[in-house]
């Protein structure tokens, strides 16, 4: 799988790539790169295939770790532009990019 630094994932947001966040709700609520959207991966595998297969997709997780496997699903399941955020929502934050919460 494709692995994009949080810069490279924000610049391909702003031409239209879907991120992905498959952390759980609470962490989400915390913080989360801006215009993520929430698909915990606890609900992937039944909720997966709301994702459209012509889109860009770039997974984030909290380090990187469970974005992967949500990302391999992915691949798996017939969806062919995925890529994983290297270091997850902490490089993002590091990277000084928008973030959001739950409030």
């Amino acid at each position: 799988m494709n692995e994009v630094s949080p810069q490279e994932a924000h610049s391909r947001m702003q031409q239209g790539a879907i991120l992905v966040d498959v952390r759980e709700p609470n962490e989400y609520e915390e913080v989360h790169a801006s215009g993520a959207r929430l698909m915990p991966l606890s609900e992937f595998e039944s909720a997966h295939g709301s994702l459209p297969k012509d889109a860009e997709l770039v997974m984030i997780c909290r380090s990187g770790a469970r974005s992967e496997r949500a990302g391999q699903m992915l691949l798996d399941n017939g969806y062919t532009n995925v890529s994983n955020l290297t270091g997850g929502t902490l490089a993002w934050i590091q990277n000084a990019l928008p973030t959001g919460d739950g409030k």
